[in-house]
């Protein structure tokens, strides 16, 4: 089995890249596209994590680190449904930084995790998110173009990731994104749906 390398990403969320889109779209063909449906599970209290789920999988990923305005995201654990509550206990609750909800079955389908435990938790929420996903390959970085719906909410959401954070940097400005803020997944939601402020510049 191969070791998974975890990337420095630069992730940027606006209404538009007219000027960014055309510019990746002139250095790269298209090489893939992707459609998802996913659920982020989102945390009050935590920052360091980032969970979500699709096709009955969770997936939670941590926060390793932050260099020259970077972020480093590694896999931390993922699981599927049904999921039995030692799991939950073990691994969901502490991950998303929160304490364990009172958890009456062995075991619990998605459903059931959302509609019993997560909509009675107060500290955390869901969000349906629909991706729409466009990849590329600009200065040997992976770089995508992405349309989003959050619970709804149209947004667009540009990538640029690769094991070397200067070649992101470079990316970057070769790009036109140096005066767009990083921000990940789970802090661009929170925003959306009014869990997190906006930022200042925004308001």
């Amino acid at each position: 089995m191969n070791a998974i390398i975890p990337r420095y990403e630069f992730r940027a969320f606006a209404q538009n890249y007219g000027l960014v889109e055309n510019k990746i779209r002139s250095l790269s063909p298209c090489e893939r596209y992707r459609e998802s449906r996913e659920i982020y599970i989102l945390s009050a209290d935590n920052k360091e994590n980032n969970t979500k789920i699709r096709d009955d999988r969770m997936d939670i990923k941590v926060l390793e680190k932050r260099k020259q305005g970077l972020e480093l995201w590694s896999p931390r654990m993922k699981g599927d449904f049904p999921m039995d509550v030692e799991t939950m206990s073990d691994e969901v609750f502490p991950a998303l930084g929160v304490a364990s909800h009172q958890l009456n079955r062995s075991s619990y389908s998605l459903e059931q995790f959302l509609n019993e435990v997560i909509q009675n938790h107060r500290d955390l929420s869901a969000a349906q998110v629909s991706k729409y996903r466009f990849g590329f390959t600009v200065n040997g970085c992976i770089t995508e173009i992405a349309q989003l719906l959050v619970n709804g909410a149209a947004i667009r959401t540009v990538a640029v990731e690769s094991e070397d954070p200067e070649a992101v940097l470079q990316t970057k400005e070769i790009l036109g994104l140096c005066e767009y803020e990083n921000t990940s997944y789970p802090l661009a939601i929170k925003r959306i749906i009014g869990m997190e402020p906006l930022p200042v510049w925004y308001t």
